[in-house]
């Protein structure tokens, strides 16, 4: 029997506009064991957010299709209706988005929202929900809990607002916790304890957790595997340590090779050339391949299949075809060196 709480396969969204559809998503494909934290890698614009939205189903209704199969526990999200994935939405799902501020309601208080969520999907009253609150505002670490539940949002600084979406995240327990950059708008002393708060809850709760990123320090700090997304695609998956070690696929040493590293003094960072593709016109075959230093001339020609580089690791590249790999080296293809 499958250990993988998350299985998405085939994910598709389009965005209607009007300059015509938006391909957001073309055929996503990943699975997310019990108790694993994945964490989803790219530029700006390559997807990521618009995944988690897929499988929180928060896609605005009118403007996105959706299809593909997203699976949850014994739960077909993509099948149920909207009564049905609202009643999901905490106990089975949660997420931190990316900026509190916006996130949590300016009229209410932290405590008021928090409590709200609490009895919306439990049998408890008032009282036991607001001593649930304070407990996961002291679980989060945030002084002076009783006090704080009072607070307006604009009443707490960046960090502390984080820590209280975090607490409101976990309100109600949930199997599968969704980070969307959780850490981007805050300054780097503060996203180190953001981030080793969200890794102790959770070993502690043995939360699944998807993790969205476009930061490799901070993907290394917190995921057991990495999916590195592109144009609306995942290009490679593996163990965190083993993409990281040995790329597969030239965007994701591309990203290696144009992150600071200790030792790095007097040397030149290796850009990527080129802007990532318009999701509204995707290039034929491979959409890295205007982009790629080793690129062949069957990549414009059909988009790669995702090939099994071991048990645990795989890449969506010709080049992780062994015989097509020969090929290229033969004909003098150069890569990125992530080193």
């Amino acid at each position: 029997m499958s250990n993988n709480l998350v299985e998405v396969r085939d994910l598709t969204v389009r965005f209607a506009t009007d300059d015509g559809p938006v391909a957001a998503l073309n055929g996503v494909d990943f699975s997310v064991a019990a108790g694993e934290v994945m964490t989803i890698l790219g530029e700006s614009g390559s997807g990521k957010s618009v995944t988690l939205r897929a499988l929180m189903r928060l896609l605005p209704l009118r403007k996105a299709s959706l299809s593909g199969t997203i699976r949850v526990g014994p739960h077909r999200i993509d099948q149920l209706d909207e009564h049905d994935v609202a009643e999901l939405r905490g106990p089975l799902i949660s997420m931190i988005f990316q900026e509190p501020m916006l996130a949590f309601d300016p009229v209410y208080t932290i405590g008021q929202q928090i409590i709200e969520t609490i009895t919306r999907h439990e049998r408890i009253d008032e009282a036991g929900a607001r001593a649930r609150a304070r407990e996961l505002l002291e679980r989060v670490q945030i002084p002076s809990a009783e006090r704080r539940l009072a607070n307006y949002p604009h009443e707490m600084s960046g960090g502390m607002r984080q820590r209280a979406m975090i607490a409101l995240a976990l309100a109600c327990r949930p199997a599968l916790l969704l980070a969307d950059e959780p850490t981007t708008a805050l300054d780097a002393t503060v996203q180190i304890q953001i981030l080793l708060l969200l890794r102790e809850l959770q070993r502690e709760l043995g939360m699944t957790v998807i993790f969205v990123t476009h930061d490799i320090g901070v993907a290394t700090e917190i995921a057991d595997t990495l999916a590195v997304m592109y144009a609306g695609r995942i290009v490679e998956h593996g163990p965190v340590r083993t993409v990281l070690r040995a790329p597969a696929h030239p965007y994701t040493r591309g990203l290696l090779a144009s992150t600071l590293k200790r030792g790095m003094r007097g040397r030149r960072l290796e850009a990527i050339p080129g802007t990532p593709p318009s999701l509204a016109d995707l290039p034929p075959g491979c959409s890295f391949a205007p982009r790629c230093p080793s690129v062949m001339p069957s990549c414009h020609e059909q988009v790669p299949p995702l090939t099994a580089i071991d048990h645990t690791h795989s890449a969506r590249c010709l080049l992780a075809i062994p015989r097509l790999a020969g090929v290229a080296r033969a004909a003098g293809g150069r890569s990125y060196s992530a080193t």
